[in-house]
């Protein structure tokens, strides 16, 4: 299996465009030693020719110019791209799917019912995009059962119920259902290797836990480094774990979760641009460095 990480920064990317927060600003003046982040996504292939889109970040236009897989150009119109599997219906994960509208055919989108309800009321893209190809919703089940996508080859997928918040347009905001938020394991059926993929995660709970500790590679949330980081920063007001993700460094935090795993490549994803591990330069950084943790960036691949 390829995976190829389309996005790594959280909403805005990094830098964000009206942001002169200590890592946005240096990047600007060239004073940091880190590279700018699109919104997160990424893409999976098991045959190296047709591809699972995972979040159709807003970013996407420059995410499919910059992995020419994804745009082979085998006709007039093209794309490697055989479907799409939203986590959740956050705007930095689904407005790419306007941009994605001229697509000559109605988009496989994978989806649970949740998310479906979210785009097609409070945020209604699924609805917008009626007017042009449309989209075939499949519904993914929240129950932890394995299914397959056409010309996704040796690939299985299995969504995995997080416990994270759900958008703001959401009428489940402040009190989720089991589908507002899903990390997937994907496996690879010629090899027996396996992703876990959760960019929002908001509690480290126990059967989350397993599959990370079985995963090969884990690609996890890494939004920010302390619960109060945005409001230190004069940004906001609310604390990470009441927009839904769990920090880095606290006690029972993402760092301390991580560090006991044993088996897979853990990697962070989805990090926001105050987070000081986007300086290479960091105590922070260093942290993780020294346990193993890694920080993904733009255009990373793993093969597993």
């Amino acid at each position: 299996m390829h995976i190829r990480l389309l996005g790594t920064g959280a909403g805005g990317g990094f830098p964000q465009w009206n942001c002169n927060c200590h890592n946005c600003s240096r990047l600007r003046k060239g004073s940091i030693k880190s590279s700018a982040r699109t919104q997160s996504s990424i893409t999976v292939s098991g045959n190296g020719e047709d591809w699972v889109l995972f979040n159709a970040s807003p970013d996407i236009r420059a995410q499919i110019e910059s992995f020419p897989p994804l745009q082979p150009a085998r006709k007039i119109r093209d794309t490697g791209i055989c479907s799409i599997i939203l986590c959740d219906a956050q705007i930095d994960h689904t407005t790419g799917l306007i941009i994605m509208r001229e697509h000559d055919k109605p988009w496989d989108v994978y989806c649970t019912s949740a998310v479906h309800e979210d785009m097609t009321t409070g945020y209604p893209i699924f609805n917008m995009l009626s007017h042009f190809r449309g989209v075939n919703w499949h519904e993914v089940s929240t129950e932890q059962t394995p299914f397959e996508i056409p010309k996704a080859d040796n690939l299985i997928f299995t969504a995995v119920p997080l416990k994270s918040e759900a958008p703001p347009f959401s009428p489940h905001r402040h009190n989720t259902v089991a589908g507002d938020n899903v990390g997937y394991k994907v496996e690879d059926t010629s090899t027996g290797k396996n992703l876990f993929y959760a960019p929002g995660l908001g509690t480290m709970e126990d059967h989350v836990l397993e599959f990370m500790s079985n995963a090969d590679v884990v690609l996890v949330d890494g939004t920010v480094w302390t619960n109060d980081e945005m409001s230190r920063h004069g940004i906001s007001d609310k604390l990470a774990s009441e927009m839904g993700h769990l920090d880095q460094s606290s006690k029972g935090g993402i760092m301390e979760m991580l560090s006991g795993l044993e088996k897979p490549r853990k990697i962070l994803i989805h990090i926001n641009n105050t987070n000081p591990i986007l300086d290479e330069e960091s105590d922070e950084r260093k942290q993780l460095d020294a346990l193993g943790i890694e920080v993904s960036y733009d255009g990373m691949d793993i093969n597993i």
